[in-house]
């Protein structure tokens, strides 16, 4: 088939995917029919531009659907910042959303981070003096002396629970800006805290403190931990798009992800805010270890009841 022949054949769907875009000023206009083939025809072309440059490169064709491709793009995603309503469908709807379309890295980075937690904690379990290995020979001293270091004074409670958001947040932060370095910062960056926490488990197990531990770490521990996967698998999302665009270019492919995963990002901080206020403030307390067990399941099954029910459509 010569270019000639594929645009007699195609042109139609150019032409009416440019008359989706002209005729309607915003997405409220679109009726639900329209919607879903807008959807269909800005796949069928992408297609059409990956062939168009296989076998037709540097025919103006190609040209003429990049630069339809790319008003479709920017009027599917275009923003609207007046729109109170849109902000707020943003979080009940997108966040969810989002997360559901992309879970497979959120298990990837979960994996990247209990696998290795699993070995060390092993390890240390077995071994104690490998923590000198991985630089915890001081938690492991005091841990050998039935000691641990949760215990907060009241008085210092909300500059510790400051801190606590402030570092879990730029743990957050780093894994899913790791991303842009093809995901293996953020591949690191869950390696490492899962190796240094599967460690500090073991050791505590060993030396008869994992029960103390536990009543420490477990009510902020479910949210904490989510947040970290989250974050890992949204920077995985960046690096896959910089390593397997598909049939988008390197640039779009990246802009796509990070849309996606941005979600996730911005999900993490209020999250990570009501974790560090728990650890900060709960965590450390004399409340029984059912309280505490109730508190981290309790704040774990809200956090993943709104992302699996989250912006469902009836």
């Amino acid at each position: 088939m010569n270019v000639n022949e594929f645009i007699r054949l195609r042109e139609k769907d150019w032409e009416r995917l440019q008359f989706l875009i002209d005729t309607h000023k915003g997405r409220k206009s679109l009726n639900a029919a329209e919607v879903q083939e807008l959807g269909t025809l800005y796949r069928a072309v992408t297609s059409d531009l990956a062939l168009a440059r296989r076998d037709y490169e540097g025919h103006r064709v190609g040209i003429f659907l990049n630069q339809l491709l790319t008003r479709a793009h920017s009027y599917i995603y275009q923003q609207e910042i007046s729109d109170v309503r849109h902000f707020g469908r943003y979080f009940t709807h997108t966040i969810p959303q989002m997360f559901r379309e992309t879970w497979v890295f959120t298990f990837v980075a979960f994996l990247l981070f209990f696998l290795p937690a699993l070995l060390s904690f092993a390890l240390s379990y077995n071994n104690p003096d490998v923590a000198d290995n991985l630089g915890l020979g001081a938690m492991r001293d005091i841990l050998a002396e039935k000691s641990t270091w949760t215990d907060i004074p009241v008085e210092e409670r909300p500059y510790t629970s400051t801190y606590i958001m402030t570092n879990n947040i730029r743990v957050a932060l780093m894994a899913f800006g790791g991303g842009v370095l093809l995901g293996l910062f953020s591949i690191w960056a869950l390696a490492s805290n899962g190796i240094h926490f599967g460690a500090v488990m073991g050791l505590a197990a060993h030396y008869g403190m994992g029960r103390t531990l536990l009543d420490f770490v477990f009510a902020h521990g479910v949210v904490e931990l989510s947040i970290i996967f989250m974050s890992g698998g949204a920077g995985l999302q960046l690096g896959w798009a910089l390593i397997n665009p598909g049939l988008y270019s390197r640039r779009d492919a990246i802009a796509i992800a990070g849309r996606r995963a941005i979600a996730l990002a911005v999900l993490a901080i209020p999250a990570l805010v009501t974790a560090g206020l728990i650890e900060g403030f709960l965590s450390p307390s004399d409340a029984p270890f059912g309280l505490k067990v109730m508190v981290g399941l309790g704040t774990g099954t809200l956090l993943y009841s709104y992302l699996y029910f989250g912006g469902r459509e009836p």
